[in-house]
């Protein structure tokens, strides 16, 4: 299936930020998209916005560090469009902090959430799309990843394992499964919210304010692999400010 009308998309972390406006994009270019966050509230009130703006939406409560969730995701899909075509890694926190500060709960929650998560995702998902003979796997990483930084180093080292195992299932994918990997930037999102350092988070809210893009900009850069034609594999694609270092 080429392009992005009539296919089904389930997104992670669809709540908000970047989930959100990918969510929006899709559904407002045809896609019927399932919804899991774990803020239930927020997923009922853009599924009904999808809806009024003519899209087709469903959703339901998922918390990627539990593997049935997941699953039920998966199964949401498929029960309600009859199958699913591309599933969006996008869950994550940040709750960065130097390592002399020995939140090791923090580290915990960060490879549960940023790297499990994905991992649950794949494990959901992967079977459906064999049995199917098409599917496409979107995980959305970091360019905390490509620069490494103080404070963020848990944090780069779970969206670089995300890297790395997008990559290897890239190439173990076969003829009929595409896999991409998004790096974004400083974007406008709350994911400083998770940041429990206050120093380390009011620096990252400051250089959000100077430069941050919006979410707009990475549902765009999506949207562009999953519309493309089913033999094109957009592997890696970064996408940041022009003012980012």
């Amino acid at each position: 299936m080429t392009g992005i009308e009539g296919k089904v998309v389930a997104i992670t972390g669809a709540s908000s930020g970047i989930g959100e406006a990918t969510a929006r994009l899709l559904a407002g270019r045809g896609a019927r998209v399932v919804l899991g966050a774990r803020r239930t509230d927020q997923l009922e009130a853009l599924a009904r916005s999808i809806a009024a703006a003519g899209g087709e939406a469903a959703f339901a409560r998922t918390d990627v560090t539990r593997r049935d969730d997941l699953t039920a995701l998966v199964a949401l899909a498929r029960g309600t469009f009859g199958r699913l075509d591309v599933l969006v890694n996008n869950a994550g926190i940040a709750p960065a902090s130097r390592f002399d500060a020995l939140r090791v709960e923090d580290w915990d929650a960060m490879i549960d959430v940023n790297l499990r998560g994905v991992l649950y995702g794949i494990a959901a998902a992967l079977p459906v799309f064999r049995e199917q003979g098409s599917g496409h796997i979107v995980n959305v990483i970091s360019t905390a990843g490509l620069k490494i930084v103080p404070s963020q180093g848990v944090y780069a080292a779970t969206k670089n394992a995300v890297r790395t195992l997008t990559e290897a299932l890239r190439q173990e994918a076969g003829k009929t499964l595409r896999v991409t990997g998004v790096s974004p930037g400083f974007v406008r999102t709350d994911l400083a919210r998770s940041m429990p350092d206050p120093e380390v988070r009011t620096a990252i809210v400051r250089r959000m304010t100077e430069i941050a893009i919006p979410p707009d900009a990475i549902a765009r850069a999506i949207a562009f692999a999953i519309e493309q034609p089913d033999d094109v594999d957009v592997g890696d694609i970064v996408v940041r400010p022009t003012a980012q270092d």
